[in-house]
């Protein structure tokens, strides 16, 4: 299959190199020209759970009128670059082609609809997924577990997200087609609510953040305002304790750095907007008050005002 990949960070880089290891055409997208030039000249180098990947077939761009006549596009940018992506890249595909793209926080599907019909949109969870980009062309992943894709409508053709999943499998990604992916995306927000504001405005990792009794209140009080909007947006979600979940994963993911937190720390803008700023807008509609994920947003909003 042809395969294009639109934003080549961490996340991107991994998708390409894995689909052209398994013998798929792959053109990736990205504006960092650095980058772009060392996959050209050198390929994709992973450092990961099944050792080393060099992936040298890719062809790479800052160009988005190279994607012309893909199978499926695939747009891995940070959540505030996905309307510039999707504005893009639309006039560069049929209208019936496949978008998908896997994110932190809601509004993913709301955007790409903006310009694209819904039944061609997927969008995917991607759980147990460490990955972090050192050097041009270098990319360390650190955990893959699984990911989750679905269709945002009814109407996409089975036989299409079949033979989507079927390429990402041949990457030696587990993936598989999941029902209902909304719930899924708020269950990982949940996680990401507790864990990426409050890391990055207390400037610690996972384990910190646990370990501090009063920082850990704060993020569940976080992840608490989180759930009772999902509740009333009648979320239908796996498990009944939602303490209970987001401990769990905290204890799983041990120190790991949230990437809010990698990028507060680097004085870059944050996805704070689409994760804990999702939050009061919807629960405003529920009259649910949220000053937990308020104060996270001033801090951080405040904070990157600065970083300009």
């Amino acid at each position: 299959m042809k395969i294009a990949v639109i934003g080549t960070g961490a996340m991107g880089s991994i998708y390409a190199a894995r689909f052209s290891k398994a013998g798929h055409d792959v053109i990736a997208i990205d504006v960092w020209q650095d980058h772009v030039d060392y996959i050209n000249k050198n390929g994709l180098l992973i450092e990961g759970p099944d050792g080393q990947i060099i992936a040298k077939k890719i062809r790479a761009s800052t160009n988005i009128s190279d994607v012309k006549g893909c199978d499926f596009y695939i747009i891995a940018t940070k959540a505030m670059k996905l309307e510039e992506s999707i504005k893009n890249l639309k006039d560069q595909v049929k209208l019936n082609s496949p978008i998908i793209t896997i994110q932190n926080g809601l509004g993913a599907g709301n955007i790409i609809s903006k310009y694209m019909p819904k039944n061609n949109i997927i969008l995917g969870v991607a759980e147990g997924f460490g990955a972090s980009l050192k050097a041009p062309g270098r990319i360390i992943h650190t955990a893959n577990k699984q990911i989750r894709l679905g269709s945002i409508s009814k109407k996409t053709r089975e036989n299409e997200l079949q033979n989507i999943v079927s390429a990402w499998r041949s990457g030696g990604l587990k993936t598989e087609i999941y029902e209902n992916i909304e719930q899924l995306i708020w269950e990982k927000l949940l996680c990401n609510v507790t864990l990426s504001g409050p890391c990055s405005i207390f400037r610690c990792n996972v384990k910190e953040l646990f370990n501090k009794k009063e920082y850990w209140t704060f993020a569940l009080n976080c992840m608490q305002e989180a759930y009772a909007v999902g509740l009333a947006k009648g979320i239908p979600f796996s498990f009944d304790d939602p303490i209970d979940y987001v401990t769990d994963f905290a204890k799983r993911v041990g120190s790991a750095k949230p990437s809010m937190l990698q990028d507060f720390e680097a004085k870059k803008q944050t996805e704070i907007s689409f994760i804990n700023g999702a939050i009061p807008p919807l629960a405003a509609e529920f009259k649910i008050s949220t000053p937990f994920n308020n104060n996270v947003c001033k801090i951080i909003h405040d904070a990157e005002k600065r970083f300009r």
